[in-house]
């Protein structure tokens, strides 16, 4: 373990008594988080209350450089044990913030004091990394999620505002859609693009001719999302917090959960527009915010985007190189459900084994390796693998280069191939970024030997 990167816990003297103060730190932290309950009126008489960071959703904004070490606090002042996790960082396996890798939990009405050097540079994020199972209440179905960006060392720039906005779905519930016995979802009542529902607190305003760099996140726990901007082109830049080799224009962004896009939109359509949800039922939900420019009035303008689909390859390099680095080895995952009768959801499988019953990918430090991620027909799915970033290398049958990510839409009766290098030594977990079918058996471990 890096001798930056470590972890403290302390225990409160009684649960409920609060956060004692001998349990401070003895030095200053650079951040603070205070897990424990958050409430947002995200529309007018619509009240969400949950748990989140700071009182707040989403959390704080929290913004570090590129190398320079932090050291953060967290207090847990919930009943429930919690994980904080710094996701896409290459911190260690005790800062990561995931049981499954042997991260201590933030212990009910605790404090745990976690320190680490950031990197990657990029849009990244912290979320809450317990397990939720059928309470919708716990888990990344609460508020508890927030940006976290890493300023580049040296930062080109090129845009005259940045704007940070989190797509989420709110008041979850369990639906079953048809056979009880195998059909189970998680619904919403609500939704939000930035703090609010769509119509409802302040729009982005913008003046004509300036480049806008919107940074988005997907922090819903199960609902994937396309965006469009009326009357406008998004350029990509960045995915997943990292430059792409080949910048292009789209009219519609897709958003799996987890996953990050940074676009610049040049502010050249004067009016007033809805940059929200494609999806209607969505934007009725108030997935949506206005973009307002200056001296303009009046309701805001929905124009449904055309309907073209997204591809990663678009963004990656054009020419895939003949010869690759060898590699030390691959592996070959495949992913289906399996039903689970009278339980609220399904049982997921990854190469016929669920966790923690599952073989492990085996990896020593310093090898590239190849995952080959095939999905069965009932979904599509974002697969994330922890303390590393990983090279997409093949989608479906289409070979690419160059496009680095940490999640990856692999999707419904479809495959996706990506590499990385074993450079982070320590467990690693790979999982389904949807809450439930992570919670139920949806993961391995990468492991070193």
């Amino acid at each position: 373990m890096n001798r930056r990167d470590f972890l403290t816990v302390a225990g409160a003297a009684a649960a409920g008594a609060g956060l004692a103060p001998h349990l401070r730190a003895a030095s200053k932290p650079d951040f603070s988080l205070n897990i424990g309950p958050a409430t947002a009126e995200i529309a007018k008489g619509k009240v969400i209350r949950t748990t989140g960071y700071n009182g707040t959703l989403p959390g704080p904004m929290l913004r570090m450089k590129e190398g320079k070490p932090v050291t953060v606090e967290i207090f847990n002042d919930t009943n429930s044990p919690e994980l904080v996790h710094w996701h896409g960082l290459n911190v260690s396996t005790k800062a990561d913030g995931a049981e499954e890798e042997g991260s201590p939990y933030v212990m009910p009405h605790s404090r745990q004091v976690v320190s680490f050097t950031p990197n990657p540079a990029g849009n990244r994020w912290y979320h809450t990394h317990a397990m939720a199972m059928d309470d919708v209440t716990k888990g990344a179905y609460s508020g508890q999620f927030g940006f976290l960006y890493i300023e580049p060392k040296k930062d080109p720039g090129h845009y005259d505002q940045e704007i940070f906005l989190a797509a989420r779905h709110w008041e979850p519930k369990i639906l079953h859609r048809g056979d009880p016995q195998n059909d189970w979802t998680v619904d919403y009542d609500s939704a939000t693009l930035g703090t609010h529902c769509l119509g409802h607190g302040e729009p982005v305003r913008v003046k004509k001719g300036q480049r806008v760099l919107f940074r988005f996140l997907n922090a819903s726990a199960t609902r994937d999302i396309n965006l469009a901007l009326a009357g406008h082109k998004f350029h990509v830049v960045a995915l997943d917090g990292n430059p792409v080799p080949n910048p292009a224009d789209v009219d519609v962004l897709q958003l799996v959960v987890a996953e990050r896009v940074d676009a610049v939109v040049e502010m050249n359509n004067p009016g007033v527009w809805v940059l929200g949800a494609t999806n209607q039922a969505d934007r009725n939900k108030g997935l949506g915010i206005v973009v307002e420019y200056e001296n303009e009035k009046g309701e805001a303008k929905w124009v449904a985007p055309p309907n073209t689909p997204w591809d990663y390859t678009m963004f990656a390099n054009k020419v895939v190189p003949a010869q690759r680095t060898p590699l030390a080895g691959t592996f070959e995952l495949s992913f289906h459900m399996m039903p689970d009768p009278g339980k609220p959801f399904n049982i997921w499988m990854v190469n016929e084994k669920t966790w923690p019953d599952v073989d492990f990918l085996k990896v020593k430090k310093g090898g590239r390796y190849r995952i080959v991620f095939k999905s069965g027909h009932e979904d599509g799915h974002p697969l994330h693998l922890h303390r590393h970033n990983f090279e997409v290398v093949k989608v479906g049958d289409k070979a690419t280069a160059g496009l680095i990510k940490d999640v990856v839409r692999v999707p419904r009766d479809g495959t996706c191939e990506v590499e990385f290098v074993a450079n982070n030594p320590g467990d690693s977990l790979l999982h389904c970024h949807m809450q439930h079918h992570m919670d139920y058996g949806f993961k391995t471990m990468v492991k070193y030997v």
